[in-house]
């Protein structure tokens, strides 16, 4: 009959390890046995992590791949108890599934191994401070470089990502909008800016008449009727060459 417990765990290991030995065809049995005994530890381990992003059942079942490896590399011969090997074991690969597989861009891992402890190095150290410590201090307490603090300090902001099309501002008295909807336009001035770096050599090839009615049109501001005055020339003239002259920037341009 299997227990339902996993505490006094410590007989089942000195079994197993007998069976181990002796290379008993029940030493497989009674592995699954204990592992089963244990579920609850690494299901109760795996529960402290949740609401962090994780579905329960993802966390479960990496908690439950470092349960199995826990009771692989346990050595009852130490006489140390079982738990206190299992839950660190346990936590470990749950702790790096969330370090490995949980951030929403790609983070070195020296950042993402110093980014869980910053919390616990502020708390430790505003209280020795009695305020909140800078950069340099949360790097001494944690023995690490400013650099790689600060890097995982920016890095925290990128843990998690929301999709475009989540709402926010939904609290009651605002309307609630989506994140795309926040989010400011394209400025057109950009596109502007392209425009003018692209057609900007080419005028400096025209002859000087075009040139200069160019000048007095787009940046000037004049009218074509005040160009045909100040050319002495007919308005009609001066739109045949304006268009002309357009064209032909046009047609240069989009050869380049």
């Amino acid at each position: 009959m299997i227990e339902d417990s996993y505490d006094n765990i410590e007989p089942a290991f000195e079994e197993l390890a007998v069976a181990v030995e002796s290379k008993d065809p029940k030493r497989e049995v009674l592995r699954e046995r204990v592992i089963e005994r244990c579920l609850p530890l690494a299901d109760h381990i795996a529960r402290r992590y949740s609401g962090r992003g994780e579905a329960f059942e993802d966390l479960q079942q990496v908690a439950r791949v470092g349960l199995i490896q826990a009771v692989d590399r346990f050595e009852i011969s130490r006489g140390a108890p079982f738990l206190s090997f299992a839950v660190p074991t346990i936590m470990g690969e749950v702790r790096r599934h969330f370090r490995d597989h949980t951030w929403a861009v790609r983070v070195p891992r020296r950042t993402k191994e110093i980014q869980p402890r910053l919390a616990s190095a502020v708390e430790t150290l505003a209280q020795r401070l009695g305020r909140m410590p800078n950069a340099r201090e949360v790097a001494d307490e944690l023995e690490v470089g400013l650099l790689d603090v600060t890097r995982a300090l920016i890095a925290a902001n990128g843990y998690q990502s929301s999709p475009l099309d989540a709402m926010i501002n939904d609290d009651g008295e605002y309307s609630p909008m989506s994140a795309a909807a926040s989010l400011g336009d394209t400025d057109p001035g950009y596109n502007l800016v392209e425009q003018q770096l692209a057609v900007r050599p080419h005028p400096r090839q025209l002859p000087r008449r075009e040139r200069e009615l160019l000048i007095m049109r787009f940046f000037e501001s004049k009218t074509q009727k005040q160009i045909a005055d100040h050319l002495g020339i007919s308005q009609m003239h001066v739109s045949r060459i304006l268009a002309k002259t357009l064209n032909h920037l046009r047609e240069e341009v989009l050869q380049d």
